[in-house]
Order: structure tokens, then C-alpha cells, then sequence
């Protein structure tokens, strides 16, 4: 058929240059184009630690598809590692996540399989068709999410993809190129690595109603409810739901101020930090008012991040707390308390964000200033934050200008219904 021999049809030659495994690397990238070899290289440099898929069982939990020799916490703390945070999540059987999740619990499995693999100090994953099945955006955020889960541990990843918009936010330390087999490398003699920065993530704040609490719900690890009273904040990332946080005021007989109620990041934007950096603003609004801001929280991830961070003090070290007086019954509300359950109580001692709480007409700040009408309070209650930028580092840094005139939760509800 097309006049075309046929040994000449069925023969290709690929060749690239793969760095060794005793050189010090973390992170490795194939790319190119369908057809192109990625998969033939990959496969002929590191055999069988390439991962094209796994098998899951179909009736039980994702935990039970990761190696017996892992305890519980391990692999709580792996999936955690990847960006799937989601303890509700975590008793699903594989079938019934999303494309997302999927590919977050893929990635730890990985990683444990990858992890335990005899002959290899530290250990290589190599996963085929790196972020193929997922959207851009989660597929972005994701390479964030295992970028810094490899780094973190002592392990190796070699990602073959036909997507390049994912090196920058990989950050790899290696990239050959197909089907050229061009590589490009961080010299091992340089004292300042040259590895492709990842560009800041934007995170907007829209002051919202509990209305939007119902696209977060089901990942909340205690219950889909909310307060009716609560005082609601969505995260947007490129215009998409991404976070969310209410808070509610709490009394208190010597200190009352405010505490945290509700704090989820949805799992396609898990693992690189912005569920932190959304509780973080919040709080430095209700900060604002001169009252305490606390949370309650039995999170591992959230627990780690607070007791390495400035911004909060524990008040309470890991326990159960104590029946409340008189053993009285809270209705759905006794399934939230701490008495069943290992739980850290914190205060918020960050920075306070007086004039952006004003902005979003938090508390006590809305009438701070006297002379000032309901119809100037609600105009500025249209605005949106600056952008809050998450650096390379984890450092937050927030715009100084107001960028646009939006109602509360008006981006979200377009959202909503596409």
C-alpha cells in the first residue's frame, strides 16, 4: 500500500542521552510529541520502573490497593503528599473518583510502589503519559503537587508527557526533548541551580453567601452542613472555585472573637498550599477587628503547617476535648466537636489586613470609621482582594492595588452554571 517497502514502514531509530541514575538528580521530564519515542527511551533507560497504569480493587477503598507493607498513616500521608487531602475521598473505591483524583492517587501509588522497589537508593517512578487525562489547570497544579512531594522525600520521578506547559510548574532538574533527544540539565558544578521556575499561583478572594458552601460540601471530612449565620469566602484560580472558608463569631466569657467553621480545597487544587493561604487571609481579616481568631482542626497537613508557621500558636496540643456541660446533646453539630476525635485548637496571631477588611465588610472593621454611609460600605464590598501570589518558597505575597469591581460571588455563580 503506498508503494511504500516494507521494512522501511515497520523500523524507527530513537536515540537520546537519559542522565545516569548515580548522578545527583530529583526530578527528569521526557517530552515530545505523539510518535515521537518518549515512551521507547523511557522505557529502554529505566525497564520496568515505568508505570503505565495500576490495578485497583473494585469494591474496596483506595487504601486497600497500596502495598501491604504500608501502614494507615503512611499512606494517608502519601495521598496527602500529592495533593488529595480528602479523607472522604480516601474510602472510595478507585472507579468512583473523578479523572483529578485519579490521577492524585495514581501518582501516590506511584510513589509507593516506587518507594518500596528493591535496588534502587533513593527510589525512581516513572509514569507514562504524565498528566494526559486531566485538564490544564489540574494538570498544572498537580506537577506542583508531586514536584514538591518528591523533593520533599527521598525519591526520584521521571515524567513522560506530550505536554510542555507542565515544566515550569514540574520544575524538573533534567528535560530531553523529542524527537530529537535533545537534553537540557542543571549543571551539577553550579552553586545556583538553573531549574525552570514555577510562576506564582493567583488565588482571588470573593465574598460570598453559603449558597456556594454546596460545591465544597462533599469534601469536607466532618459534614456537608453549614452554620446559616456563617460568614463565607470562595478562592478563585483562573476564575474556577478552588477554596473555601466561613467563620463564625465565638463566645466566650474573657475572650470572645471568632473561629473558623468550615475550610475546603476542592482536590484538582490540592497540594501546593492554597488551602493554608486561603485560611491565613481570612483569618487576617477578622483579625482586623481586634478580636481573637481560632480554629479547631484534626488535619494532619493543616496541623504540620500551623505548628511550623508564624502566623499561629497552638493553644491546645493534639487531645479530645473535653463533654460540654452537663453532656448536653448539639444535634448535627455533635458530629464537628472534637470530644471522639484527635483535634489541635490554634489562634491566629498573623499580621492583621485592616484596610482589605473593610474592602469585604468583615465584622467590627465595616463601621470602624465614622461618617461613612451603608451605600459607601456595600461599594466597596464589590471589590475583589489583590492578587495573593504563593512564591517558589511558600511565602504569601499579596497586590497592593483593588483589580476589579465584582458583587459577591458574581464570578462564582457564572461558574456555577457552565
Amino acid at each position: 500500500m503506498f508503494d511504500l517497502p516494507a521494512g522501511a514502514a515497520s523500523h524507527l531509530r530513537f536515540s537520546a542521552e537519559i542522565p545516569s541514575l548515580k548522578e545527583p538528580w530529583c526530578i527528569g521530564a521526557i517530552v515530545g510529541p505523539s510518535g515521537s519515542g518518549k515512551t521507547t527511551i523511557a522505557r529502554k533507560a529505566f525497564g520496568d520502573r515505568m508505570v503505565e497504569r495500576w490495578n485497583w480493587p473494585q469494591d474496596q477503598s483506595i487504601l486497600d490497593g497500596f502495598p501491604r507493607e504500608m501502614e494507615t498513616g503512611e499512606i494517608t500521608q502519601l495521598l496527602g503528599s500529592a495533593g488529595f487531602n480528602s479523607p472522604p475521598a480516601w474510602l472510595r473505591p478507585f472507579h468512583l473518583l473523578s479523572n483529578g483524583e485519579q490521577f492524585r492517587v495514581n501518582l501516590a501509588r506511584s510513589l509507593a510502589e516506587g518507594q518500596l522497589a528493591p535496588g534502587d537508593s533513593p527510589g525512581v517512578t516513572i509514569v507514562d503519559e504524565f498528566t494526559s487525562v486531566v485538564d490544564r489547570t489540574v494538570a498544572r497544579i498537580g506537577s506542583c503537587a508531586i514536584a514538591r512531594a518528591v523533593r520533599g522525600t527521598n525519591r526520584r520521578f521521571v515524567a513522560v508527557s506530550c505536554h510542555y506547559d507542565i515544566l515550569p510548574w514540574l520544575e524538573p532538574d533534567w528535560v530531553v526533548d523529542m524527537p530529537d533527544g535533545s537534553l537540557s540539565r542543571t549543571s551539577a558544578s553550579s552553586a545556583e541551580p538553573r531549574r525552570l521556575r514555577r510562576p506564582p499561583i493567583e488565588l482571588e478572594i470573593v465574598r460570598t453567601d453559603s449558597s456556594a458552601w454546596k460545591i465544597f460540601s462533599r469534601h469536607h471530612y466532618l459534614t456537608g452542613k453549614i452554620h446559616p449565620s456563617a460568614q463565607c469566602f470562595v478562592g478563585l484560580v483562573e476564575s474556577r472555585p478552588a477554596a473555601f472558608v466561613a467563620a463564625l463569631p465565638f463566645p466566650h466569657p474573657l475572650r470572645p472573637g471568632w473561629r473558623e467553621h468550615r475550610c475546603v480545597c476542592l482536590p484538582d487544587f490540592q497540594g501546593v498550599g492554597i488551602g493554608n493561604a486561603m485560611s491565613e487571609f481570612v483569618a487576617s481579616l477578622f483579625a482586623a477587628t481586634g478580636k481573637p481568631y481560632r480554629s479547631v482542626t484534626s488535619h494532619p497537613a493543616m496541623i504540620h503547617h500551623r505548628s511550623e508557621s508564624k502566623n499561629w500558636i497552638m493553644t491546645r496540643r493534639p487531645s479530645k476535648t473535653r463533654p460540654g456541660p452537663l453532656g448536653r446533646k448539639l444535634g448535627w453539630l455533635d458530629n464537628t466537636v472534637s470530644q471522639k476525635r484527635m483535634t489541635a485548637s490554634f489562634e491566629y496571631v498573623g499580621q492583621p489586613r485592616r484596610k482589605i477588611a473593610r474592602t469585604f465588610g468583615v465584622g467590627a472593621a465595616q463601621s470602624s470609621q465614622p461618617g461613612r454611609n451603608d451605600s459607601q460600605v456595600g461599594d466597596e464590598r464589590r471589590h475583589r482582594s489583590g492578587p495573593l501570589r504563593i512564591s517558589d518558597h511558600g511565602r504569601i505575597k499579596f497586590g497592593a492595588e483593588i483589580r476589579r469591581h465584582a458583587r459577591p460571588g458574581a464570578s462564582l455563580a457564572a461558574n456555577r452554571s457552565s
